[in-house]
């Protein structure tokens, strides 16, 4: 029995719970004299069984799912012993590699499967049959024990509202701890590798050095460039990507948020809004193709055609792909804020003599300003965290250049580059990856720290 179907049958019996339990609070309902009620909804009563029946089922289950493979193992390598084969800690690990490559079938045809092995795979299977029945069992067991609970536990007086918040209460608890403990998860393991990679570079040559070529000797006995971790050409190009990207997206992306709060007609609007969503969820992964297929050669041949020598992977190419990619992002959030102010103070201004124009620009923007620059703080952090149109389109040379024509790099080009193919993650070029992680990480934390002050103040004093 697989463990989809597993989860299906106790949906299932988690839905047969509550038409059943809500069923048995409205049998005791109708059981009731006029000036008597229920302490609780049916529903609550329906969702309460449900619970009895799901939680104990799914515990067990998700318990049995981390343990399964390991228990399992376990009582099938002792066939190996029954067949005197030597059990030392290599070569069982050994056979347990090969007993489950016999159960997945990765075996091929021309290899030679010993008697002990084959016996090994039946046990193991035939272990893991047993286990499926007796967790079916298990589980009917409980949806039982859960119906007969209900039968003499539901009461008109049981707080079946008070026990279902306390469980879902939980449940999110156990959510918030689950996100903060994954988010400092992240935070510690980057953290420690850049320590790590710290105790090998410098952190002043980190941070102020002018030559990023992260290229080592493998082995000890190689010649090889010992390696330049100079940050600064990797930070360069990319303030140079994200100032040519916030170029592009703030004046488009504030402009078309006010003609479609202010200006457009509510059919233009409906139709427009939509797509600039849809336009926010497309792949970078196509932006990316979109950038070395069309941008990149595009601008090289504007130049050429200007006399200027522009590289396919300039920062102006690719900052300028990035801010198409922001854009919908600035356009919808500064729409929302625009649509926010008042119309009250729109009335006022008009009231006054002042003109749409004017009242737009004295008025609107003004109380819309700290939304409009939370909007671009957050399009601001995405630009600078982008992975996959810069891995595709910017270059992996890191030359220091403050020339928005010429070839840069980025920070999240330089990850993708070092961790590619990567098997040994001790070397030095391997950390430099993951102390430009905590580098990206810090920046874009500090930038959505900012951008949650504008957005709480534009929500606190909306005038």
């Amino acid at each position: 029995m697989s463990s989809s179907l597993i989860i299906i049958l106790i949906l299932l019996a988690s839905a047969c719970a509550f038409f059943l339990g809500k069923k048995r609070a409205l049998s005791l309902r109708a059981g009731l004299i006029n000036l008597e009620r229920l302490h609780s909804q049916p529903n609550h009563h329906g969702i309460l069984v449900a619970l009895w029946c799901v939680i104990p089922s799914l515990v067990i289950f998700f318990t049995w799912q981390c343990i399964d493979d390991t228990v399992l193992t376990h009582f099938a390598m002792k066939t190996f012993a029954a067949h005197h084969v030597s059990l030392n800690p290599t070569r069982a690990e050994l056979l347990a590699t090969e007993l489950h490559n016999v159960i997945s079938g990765k075996t091929s045809s021309d290899t030679a499967i010993s008697p002990a092995l084959e016996a090994a795979a039946r046990r193991y299977l035939a272990l893991q049959q047993t286990a499926n029945r007796g967790l079916l069992v298990a589980f009917c067991s409980f949806f039982l024990a859960a119906l007969g609970f209900a039968a003499f536990r539901l009461s008109p007086d049981l707080k079946a509202r008070n026990q279902v918040e306390k469980v879902f209460h939980l449940i999110l608890m156990l959510c918030t701890a689950l996100v903060f403990l994954t988010t400092l998860g992240i935070i510690f393991s980057v953290l420690f590798e850049s320590i790590r990679f710290f105790k090998q570079v410098s952190l002043f040559d980190f941070l102020f050095g002018l030559n990023w070529s992260p290229q080592t000797a493998i082995r000890a006995d190689q010649i090889g460039n010992p390696g330049s971790f100079g940050v600064v050409p990797v930070i360069t190009g990319t303030l140079l990507i994200t100032t040519i990207a916030m170029l592009v997206a703030i004046p488009i992306g504030t402009m078309s948020a006010v003609y479609l709060s202010e200006y457009a007609q509510p059919r233009v609007r409906k139709t427009i809004k939509p797509l600039l969503e849809i336009l926010a969820g497309i792949p970078t992964v196509v932006y990316g193709f979109f950038a070395i297929l069309v941008i990149a050669p595009a601008v090289h041949n504007i130049g050429a055609i200007l006399g200027l020598s522009i590289s396919s992977e300039s920062a102006l190419a690719v900052g300028s792909v990035v801010g198409i990619m922001i854009t919908p992002f600035i356009s919808s959030l500064s729409d929302d804020a625009i649509n926010t102010v008042p119309q009250t103070l729109r009335d006022g201004s008009y009231a006054l003599g002042a003109t749409q124009s004017e009242t737009i620009k004295n008025v609107v923007l003004p109380a819309a300003a700290p939304g409009i620059a939370g909007a671009i703080l957050l399009a601001l952090s995405r630009a600078i965290g982008e992975t996959m149109i810069v891995a595709m389109a910017a270059s992996l040379a890191a030359p220091l250049t403050f020339n928005p024509l010429r070839a840069v790099t980025a920070i999240s080009t330089q990850m993708v580059t070092l961790l590619t193919g990567v098997q040994e993650f001790d070397s030095t070029t391997t950390l430099a990856a993951f102390t430009l992680g905590l580098l990206l990480f810090l920046s874009t934390l500090a930038l959505n720290t900012i951008a949650f002050y504008f957005v709480r103040n534009r929500r606190q004093n909306p005038s």
